[in-house]
């Protein structure tokens, strides 16, 4: 395989794009918009967004405010007014943040001999359980596959062991990944019970005192230095009445390599284990004769940060409301990469939905008013937990009762035209019919999720509404490229992967050819549109986990 350079493959596609599409789609409907996307906009929005000054968009620091500030400007000047509480542009949202430092002892004993770990390294340790300090002496090892507890598919991972007091040892990703024709899990579609969110929940319920996720790059879908970034920098929650019970003290990730010694050590083999967790007949395994030690002080401090909220009031149904979403946040400022540079800008993640919640704003703004309200969040804290969605979820400002639907958007493409649109999720809600046909009229084809394995959809602002009953849709441009160089476009979309997401190389660059990411925009203004001018309400698929939030509400949608 050839390989290109990053100022290559953005060379090549410049050459071709030239990015100069400042007026890409409009529409040929009599409700079409009076404006029509602008890909030099949008490139300038990420421009600002990312740039160093902003401090990677760290959550509670100044570069908070000015965010804000930015997109509280640009709403305004799209013609939106104030959509939160009392007038306000902003939802505070209150965190409790954890800063772990001063790691010492940490290593793991086996057989008598101690293995020392090096945070960052070989291990990422984080905690989000309020305190000063965490002191962990000799906690035994207990290898839980991959830490499941679902009664609704006879599963359980524990199996009458108590791991109270101890650390466990558990899988990433759920056991389909590695078998999908055991469909124990809906194949190869990641369910929620693969998310290492769910580990530490799960973890939390059952008493351990830590837990331990092993790190594999294709059942996590990122590479360790993605780990090494997220974890070791600052962690927030929302604040919690009894977190004792809902947090563990240590929530960490270790590399496989790590782990296989680690269980040879203690007579285990760490490929047969995994793939006895793939059966419901699993049974949690002791690492006889392996403990784990460390200390590490915490800082914990409440701090506020903010969702932006922007509304455009509709013109006969004002009450209903249509949502599109996006975070605003980034890691913020970390350890520095091998080039010296400390400062994560976040351009593709996420200051490309960022900035396409300002031109969708732009675009609704300037055409006629639609019948039902649209609303525009930037939630804050999606990098630390979809932690601002998930607080906006539990205290929506417009009732998820009559919220009509929703459209996320998060790290769009950046490369150009493709093929295809990829529905996260498919198979949720009948807005993947609405998807579907607006795919076509673009002369594209809708498709599941090319990588659901990956648990995209339980990693993004929609989920805390949608497991609340609200229709979500979230979509990406997938597939292959339409526009020469193909090579060259392929190239740069795989180096985002492998080289800068959560990384220091997430920047914006004034050669990204952003005609794919008009194409994504104008579909889910197309489909908002005709639901804003409309009497109907999207629904749930039979035999989705999400319909049963919904039908409550159901005789408050008319």
């Amino acid at each position: 395989m050839r390989l290109f350079s990053t100022a290559a493959v953005l060379a090549a596609v410049a050459l071709v794009s030239g990015c100069a599409a400042t007026d890409m789609g409009g529409t040929s409907s009599p409700n079409a918009p009076a404006a029509t996307f602008d890909a030099a906009r949008l490139s300038e929005h990420v421009r600002v967004l990312a740039d160093d000054s902003f401090q990677g968009r760290g959550i509670a620091t100044p570069a908070e405010d000015m965010t804000i500030r930015y997109l509280s400007e640009q709403y305004a000047a799209a013609g939106f007014q104030p959509g939160g509480a009392n007038g306000a542009w902003t939802q505070d949202v209150a965190l409790n943040r954890f800063t772990a430092s001063n790691f010492r002892g940490v290593r793991l004993n086996v057989g008598g001999e101690a293995i020392p770990l090096t945070q960052g390294q070989q291990i990422t340790i984080s905690t989000r359980l309020p305190g000063n300090h965490v002191m962990l002496t000799d906690a035994p090892l207990v290898f839980v596959g991959y830490g499941i507890k679902a009664p609704e598919r006879n599963w359980d991972d524990f199996k009458d062991v108590d791991v109270r007091g101890k650390i466990i040892v558990v899988l990433v990703n759920d056991a389909d990944f590695e078998e999908p024709a055991l469909n124990t899990f809906n194949g190869r579609a990641m369910t929620y019970y693969g998310r290492w969110t769910y580990k530490y929940e799960e973890a939390a319920r059952q008493g351990a005192a830590g837990v331990i996720i092993v790190h594999e790059t294709a059942p996590a879908s990122y590479g360790w230095a993605t780990v090494q970034n997220s974890w070791s920098a600052p962690q927030f929650d929302i604040v919690r009445a009894n977190a004792a019970a809902e947090r563990v003290a240590m929530e960490a990730w270790v590399q496989r390599d790590v782990a296989v010694d680690l269980f040879r050590r203690a007579g285990l083999d760490f490929d047969s284990l995994k793939v006895s967790a793939r059966s419901r007949e699993f049974r949690p395994v002791a690492l006889t004769g392996a403990t784990f030690s460390g200390t590490f002080d915490v800082a914990t401090s409440r701090v506020v940060t903010r969702n932006v909220i922007a509304r455009l009031p509709g013109s006969t149904h004002p009450d209903e409301t249509i949502l599109y979403t996006g975070h605003w946040d980034h890691i913020g400022v970390g350890e520095p990469d091998a080039n010296g540079d400390a400062i994560f800008n976040g351009a593709v993640d996420n200051a490309t939905g960022t900035a396409g919640l300002l031109e969708l704003a732009r675009i609704w703004g300037a055409g006629p008013r639609p019948e039902r309200s649209i609303v525009m969040i930037s939630f804050t804290a999606e990098e630390s937990g979809l932690l601002g969605s998930e607080f906006y979820a539990a205290n929506p400002v417009y009732p998820l009762a009559t919220t009509v639907a929703g459209f996320n958007i998060d790290a769009m493409n950046v490369y150009g035209r493709v093929a295809d649109v990829d529905i996260i999720g498919s198979g949720q809600s009948d807005l993947d019919a609405r998807v579907t046909a607006e795919a076509t009229a673009q002369g594209r084809t809708a498709k599941p999720d090319g990588n659901p394995a990956s648990g995209s959809y339980f990693r993004s602002d929609h989920f805390p509404l949608a497991k609340r009953g609200v229709p979500m849709a979230y979509v990406d441009g997938g597939g292959a490229f339409r526009d020469e160089p193909i090579v060259a476009r392929d190239a740069a979309r795989s180096e985002y992967g492998s080289r800068r997401y959560h990384q220091a190389d997430d920047e914006w660059s004034p050669s990204w050819d952003l005609s794919g990411q008009v194409e994504d925009l104008q579909l889910i203004f197309n489909i908002g549109r005709d639901l804003a001018n409309s009497r109907d309400w999207p629904e749930w698929m039979p035999g989705s986990e999400f319909g049963p939030a919904r039908a409550p509400s159901a005789s408050q949608r008319r």
